[in-house]
């Protein structure tokens, strides 16, 4: 009887919807954003803010195109999800300024060009353990740029100016130490290749709290973590770790008076509304005034606060277009992470599972550290929203960290392993 009621049991049925759709359905938000934006300017539309909007849009086809066509990929629902963030992010910042918005656009091609070459590279695991040391060195070599041609910016000397550009080089180094770590690690966990990367990321974190970029630091140890605890799975280790960055965190609070001036304010900031706590304390009424579906584009009062477009901008989305839609901008983030454990069961290698749980965990906590520090759960970091905040850099480098979750995923190799094509 038990054996005739489990033939007669239906079957799970796991509906997918495809990227087309999905693809269409971010271009029509992004064209009722834009025409919303435009239209609450009138009796004076600013139609040259539709333009990066309109090319965005393009971009997603023609990307689209060619991910169907000569790349042979049949999943898009990544790069489709990516595309909604970046739009929201554009829109956020079409609503407040003109000003910068074709280079965040044009940083999103270049972020998409280092997404694909990721994912060519990653697709041979032997390719990727020849490079880990070539990776580490890259890395090594854009801090000590950093640090010797460097400018200081608000506390921080995280930025260097080429021309008219401005570079963060810590967060393309993001890409080359999850590369390295999880390639050091890989195969064989010995006393010599942990020493290996522990001296690396010893030299990230230095850097880091030389130039006063305290909460990068945080999200590089956090990654380390990660990749260490997943390779190892040993937690005394992990807790003499944390104990010794506990310790390491309490000097740089010292030697840096401006990085513990954040923390004065932290769950204070209405004592502290006009001085330390302003930012914070404007994003909490923000979010409070907008509600569920927001007050409109450009008629928020956030905007106006200093670092409206990058660390806040989470405040601004939530003021201007609704709590709903902060929530499901947030959504995403969580998706991709358990999509990466997801990844974890069917990737390849442990290369693969470790890439991705390292990128996901590193996208999570940053994000957990900028809406958190603007709304006063956490102390104010100024890390950027990935793929949402104003930032070439940070478009670059998340592009380049969403390629791990696409390499750990079995189906964006599977066309060509049909073929015989070699990745």
């Amino acid at each position: 009887m038990f054996e005739a009621l489990k033939r007669r049991r239906p079957k799970k049925v796991h509906v997918t919807v495809s990227s087309a759709k999905l693809l269409w359905a971010v271009t029509v938000f992004e064209l009722v954003c834009g025409f919303r934006i435009v239209m609450n300017q009138i009796p004076d539309p600013d139609w040259e803010r539709f333009v990066p909007l309109l090319a965005l849009m393009a971009i997603q086809w023609i990307y689209y195109g060619i991910s169907r066509g000569p790349l042979h990929r049949k999943s898009m629902q990544l790069e489709v999800s990516a595309f909604f963030l970046c739009g929201m992010g554009l829109c956020a910042q079409t609503a407040i300024t003109a000003d910068g918005l074709m280079t965040q656009v044009i940083t999103l091609v270049a972020g998409l060009i280092i997404f694909n070459c990721i994912v060519w590279f990653m697709g041979d695991a032997d390719r990727v353990m020849k490079y880990k040391i070539a990776a580490a060195i890259l890395g090594v070599g854009l801090f000590a740029a950093n640090l010797i041609f460097g400018t200081i910016s608000h506390g921080a000397k995280n930025w260097i100016e080429i021309g008219p550009l401005t570079v963060q080089p810590s967060e393309l180094v993001k890409i080359a130490f999850i590369l390295t770590g999880a390639a050091t690690l890989e195969r064989l966990l010995t006393y010599r290749h942990l020493t290996w990367f522990l001296i690396f990321f010893g030299i990230c974190v230095a850097s880091l709290a030389y130039t006063g970029d305290f909460g990068t630091a945080c999200i590089f140890f956090v990654t380390f973590l990660i990749i260490a605890l997943m390779r190892s799975g040993d937690l005394r280790t992990i807790f003499f770790i944390c104990a010794g960055a506990g310790g390491g965190a309490a000097l740089v609070l010292t030697i840096k008076p401006y990085i513990a001036k954040r923390f004065e304010a932290w769950r204070h900031v209405w004592e502290y509304a006009d001085t330390t706590g302003y930012q914070q304390s404007r994003v909490l009424m923000a979010i409070a005034s907008g509600g569920l579906l927001g007050i409109g584009p450009g008629n928020g009062n956030l905007e106006k606060v200093f670092a409206s477009t990058t660390d806040l901008i989470f405040g601004v989305i939530c003021e201007e277009w609704g709590l709903i839609l902060g929530i499901a901008v947030l959504s995403i983030y969580v998706g991709w992470t358990l999509h990466a454990l997801r990844c974890c069961k069917r990737s390849r290698s442990s290369l693969y599972a470790i890439t991705a749980s390292a990128a996901a965990g590193l996208m999570l906590f940053q994000t957990c550290l900028n809406v958190f520090g603007a709304t006063d759960i956490l102390p104010l970091t100024g890390v950027t929203l990935p793929f949402v905040s104003r930032g070439g850099s940070s478009m670059m480098a998340s592009w380049g960290l969403l390629a791990f979750l696409k390499a750990a995923d079995p189906r964006t190799y599977e066309e060509k392993e049909k073929r015989g094509v070699i990745v």
